[in-house]
């Protein structure tokens, strides 16, 4: 549409900054596109200069960390910082925020709505609520979708007649994303209202994961939960308890290769922790 090229990395050569930083020169790449965790790694594994030709490095798909937004910004003082939100049901990109160097933010904010897109930041009354006052996110305008497909249930549930907009069947989109508006009048998100968090890009229901787990057969109950005990670093956890108390345990590789089956790789957890019955309630909320 803009008349620009688009240079594809091979398979899995996101992952790999020398490949990236010699296909930019090569290339003469100018905008580039990562999730906060890819881009952690990119700066990390960084050996010095990157290419001139590099303009601008566009976030999405996960929050962006204030401490990762800094170490950028002052790395690569002359590359340009977009931290954009936006979920599926309203073709992706909904507001953008251009990164700048603040002494008194605490976190990255998502910005303010782009062209032909509206924001609201509502309680459960659907009333907007004044800055500083978290409230749910609701997305209007021209990117929201019409629903889901051979799902009018959940349609109908997400997906709300606009009380903002006289237009006949305007609709709203309910996130389920916890936002308030700061004191400049940009968008801070504060996660998420349910058990749905983002890990690497994907979208990811926790809930899914544990009725998968419950049902293999030597498995009582189960509960998942995202860590970050490393900045940066997100990992599924899996705490299991498992339906005869055994002297062996089940091994974590059984327990990853039935998931296998069943789902993504993405949603696959990196660790199994066995737990008592009693156990599983006080550590899960624990976390």
């Amino acid at each position: 549409l803009n008349g620009a090229r688009l240079i594809v990395a091979k398979p899995d050569g996101h992952w790999d900054s020398e490949y990236l930083i010699e296909s930019i020169g090569r290339e003469h790449v100018t905008v580039m596109h990562f999730v906060p965790s890819m881009l952690r790694t990119f700066l990390k594994e960084l050996p010095g200069e990157i290419p001139l030709s590099l303009a601008r490095v566009i976030c999405s798909g996960e929050a962006l960390p204030l401490d990762l937004q800094n170490e950028f910004l002052r790395r690569l003082p002359d590359v340009a910082l977009s931290n954009l939100y936006g979920p599926t049901e309203a073709a992706v990109a909904v507001t953008n925020w251009e990164c700048r160097l603040e002494a008194d933010r605490r976190e990255v904010p998502i910005g303010r709505p782009i062209a032909n897109i509206r924001m609201y930041i509502l309680d459960k009354a659907l009333n907007p609520v004044p800055i500083g006052v978290p409230g749910e996110l609701h997305i209007g305008g021209a990117g929201v979708a019409r629903g889901y497909l051979n799902r009018p249930e959940l349609t109908a549930e997400r997906f709300i007649p606009d009380p903002f907009n006289p237009k006949l069947g305007a609709r709203l989109y309910k996130t389920g994303d916890l936002a308030r508006y700061g004191t400049d009048g940009n968008i801070e998100y504060l996660g998420r209202m349910d058990y749905q968090v983002k890990l690497r890009g994907f979208r990811i229901e926790l809930g899914e994961i544990e009725t998968v787990l419950a049902q293999h057969p030597g498995i009582l109950e189960a509960a998942v939960v995202m860590r970050e005990d490393t900045p940066g670093d997100k990992t599924l956890v899996a705490y299991v308890v498992p339906k005869v108390k055994r002297e062996v345990e089940i091994p974590a590789s059984e327990l990853r290769r039935y998931l296998q089956q069943k789902l993504p790789q993405y949603m696959v957890p990196g660790i199994f922790v066995p737990l008592e019955e009693a156990q599983l309630a006080a550590d899960f909320w624990a976390d």
